[in-house]
């Protein structure tokens, strides 16, 4: 993750009868001081868990974020009072359980990151997640429900729960989870925009159908990965800030700001350090389907 910082242009049209002109101009903007930034997202995925901390750059910066190698973390089961160290390699922090599953639902873990002579702490509960009954897809012709391209089209069926509000991450897979979501993170709350208008409701076509990249749709031999992941409130409001910010743009876009973290500083005696990033939790549930 990169730290942003204002982005300014500025644009002068002066229009006088069919004539118009423009002015550019170029602004210093400050690099600004770095910090240590943690994605960290704890899953009920069976296997090794990782996170990632790097520092962060420039807006105007090209290149990768350089990778902090030297923190200390540990991640503490609440419920259970197991504890997981995090050893650092190929980059990034890892946590192989063997055969025990780390991420429980409804448990509560804490995260604890010793870096810079200062410690950081972030609590978050992995909450239920609705499971995908059924995938299906239908191969359409240019036009027909309003589709540009020509292709196989991906719908995964699931039931919202009944009785509570539920977050949902929907994301969505070509082939393999090394590639790239191939479209835009989509999140749900009871299944659609609105908390309880749809609670223990099926989740409505357009989110059932928001897997697919209608610009790029699936061919004939591809296999389509969904994956539904619960969230937390805090967890949920921090990805739709992000999902805000990097969407914003024009001429009357919001000013680019750092987004919050849940992670406090909690050194004996008092802390100066500051550190970004989440530290989150989510039950997923998966399925997929091979287009013939």
């Amino acid at each position: 993750m990169k730290q942003r910082f204002f982005q300014l242009s500025i644009l002068a049209a002066f229009m006088t009868g069919m004539s118009a002109c423009t002015d550019v101009i170029d602004l210093d903007v400050p690099n600004g001081t770095s910090y240590p930034v943690v994605d960290a997202w704890i899953t009920t995925e069976p296997g090794t868990q990782y996170i990632r901390v790097t520092k962060s750059v420039s807006y105007t910066q090209s290149g990768s974020a350089p990778v902090v190698s030297d923190a200390t973390i540990t991640l503490y089961d609440e419920t259970t009072g197991d504890i997981y160290p995090f050893v650092f390699a190929d980059s990034v922090y890892k946590c192989d359980p063997g055969s025990k599953q780390i991420g429980q639902v409804n448990h509560t873990y804490r995260l604890r990151v010793e870096y810079d002579s200062n410690t950081y702490e972030a609590t978050d509960t992995i909450k239920p997640v609705a499971a995908i009954s059924k995938i299906d897809y239908k191969y359409k012709e240019e036009g027909d429900d309003g589709v540009s391209n020509a292709g196989y089209y991906v719908r995964f069926y699931a039931t919202d729960m009944a009785g509570q509000t539920d977050y949902t991450w929907v994301r969505s897979y070509r082939n393999n989870l090394n590639n790239n979501n191939i479209v835009e993170d989509f999140y749900v709350i009871d299944g659609g925009f609105s908390e309880g208008l749809s609670d223990g409701q099926e989740f409505p076509l357009f989110v059932g159908e928001s897997v697919n990249d209608d610009e790029h749709p699936f061919l004939k031999g591809d296999l389509a990965i969904v994956k539904l992941r619960s969230l937390s409130y805090p967890s949920y409001f921090w990805v739709t800030s992000v999902q805000s910010q990097l969407e914003s743009g024009g001429l009357f876009a919001t000013v680019l700001a750092n987004v919050g973290t849940n992670l406090r500083n909690v050194t004996d005696g008092g802390g100066k350090g500051k550190l970004l990033g989440w530290f989150g939790t989510s039950a997923v549930s998966a399925d997929s389907i091979t287009t013939n």
